[in-house]
């Protein structure tokens, strides 16, 4: 663990909305957004209950612009991941890449459905979606439908910060038959130290606006040159940011991360360990259906998306969880376009829907109320546009 000078620690309950409201500021080291009131807003359904889930959000958008008065652009892509492969062989096809580079270059940011295969990892290299965020709150989550305590969601305020463009994920494999006719598979995967200063520096950053402290995963000796550069870079970007750096192994990290996550303000890890981390922590928020994330680029492109599969099984059932994209739509009109009240309207209107004992199937408890995809999505789109109507 290496120690610097850094702010004075805040506890979760002390962390105010403005330490949250510029996280690609942060990411980035660029000036905020301003407010946009004509947000571009480039959809990519996705697969399974992609097409519903983002339906949902795009539902709930439609419901708070009417109160508030911002124009929203939607405009929708083709097909990606499984689908894409079948038809054309290729997971991210091309004119997905034409559909995001025009958003991006448009000042606009994506709404992604799920898509499975290689898409989402062609689509972080193809753009340089370096850096992602999966925030771990309390007011994201339902406490009382958490497989663990429900007071370690109370007053909790983490972000997980996965580097989405190197390591294991990254790599390239292939299979060779040995002369023994056995089969031996190899993968190889690289990190460069300029990639892991860009992403520690900015995870540094991040840290440096809320409580300072910054938490780096590594197995110091399972993996120890990569764990190395790590951690020399860690050392570096702390010093240089004024950062509290505290390195953990991966194991003793995930089982901190559900024991006490109250001590931890910005997790950083690599690609793989922090695809892990990311789905470990939605216990803490009830449910992976819950959980959200945004990737960003260096000059603050954002792909939002859900922290959950396409759930095939699920699809055109009324069973799927909206939550997880409707939230991802909230992050996105607060980060992308700098629309807190509608981002904080769409939070409220989940939390009250919760508290009013509303309840979609994976998360379902004794003396709740069910609620399928569309009737979930229509208490949301009500409570979100009241909530709209009580901030005016």
């Amino acid at each position: 663990m290496s120690s610097v000078p850094r702010p004075p620690r805040l506890l979760p309950s002390q962390v105010s909305a403005s330490h949250c409201s510029n996280w690609i500021s942060a990411v980035t080291g660029l000036s905020p957004r301003r407010r946009f009131d004509t947000p571009l807003i480039g959809v990519l359904p996705g697969e399974g209950i992609g097409p519903q889930v983002t339906r949902a959000a795009l539902q709930v958008l439609e419901a708070v612009s009417a109160v508030t008065g911002i124009r929203s652009e939607v405009t929708t892509g083709g097909d990606i991941g499984c689908d894409a492969e079948k038809t054309g062989g290729n997971p991210l096809p091309e004119d997905v890449v034409a559909f995001c580079r025009d958003v991006f270059e448009r000042s606009g940011a994506i709404l992604n459905g799920p898509g499975g295969s290689r898409y989402v990892y062609d689509l972080r290299r193809q753009f340089d979606l370096f850096f992602k965020i999966s925030p771990i709150q309390a007011h994201c989550g339902l406490a009382d439908a958490s497989p663990l305590k429900t007071d370690l969601l109370q007053g909790l305020d983490l972000l997980i910060a996965r580097e989405n463009i190197s390591g294991l994920y990254q790599g390239l494999g292939d299979s060779i038959i040995d002369s023994d006719g056995a089969l031996i598979t190899r993968h190889a995967f690289t990190y460069r130290e300029s990639e892991v200063m860009r992403f520690l520096n900015a995870a540094a950053r991040l840290a440096a606006t809320r409580r300072g402290i910054l938490t780096v995963v590594f197995k110091q000796h399972g993996v120890p040159t990569i764990s190395a550069m790590w951690q020399k870079c860690a050392q570096e970007v702390a010093r240089i940011q004024g950062v509290l750096c505290k390195m953990v192994d991966i194991d003793l990290m995930a089982y901190q991360l559900i024991s006490q996550p109250s001590e931890f303000d910005v997790i950083a890890a690599p690609n793989m360990f922090g695809d892990v981390l990311a789905d470990l922590a939605a216990a803490l928020l009830g449910s992976r259906a819950m959980s959200f994330s945004g990737n960003f680029t260096p000059l603050g492109h954002g792909v939002y998306q859900t922290n959950h599969g396409a759930a095939y099984d699920l699809a055109d059932t009324d069973d799927a969880s909206p939550v997880g994209q409707i939230l991802s739509l909230a992050m996105m009109l607060r980060h992308s376009f700098g629309l807190e009240a509608e981002a904080s309207a769409i939070e409220q209107g989940v939390q009250q829907v919760w508290r009013d004992g509303w309840r979609t199937r994976e998360v379902m408890a004794e003396g709740a109320k069910l609620a399928g995809t569309r009737k979930m999505t229509e208490l949301i789109t009500e409570a979100a546009a009241n909530a709209a109507e009580r901030a005016q």
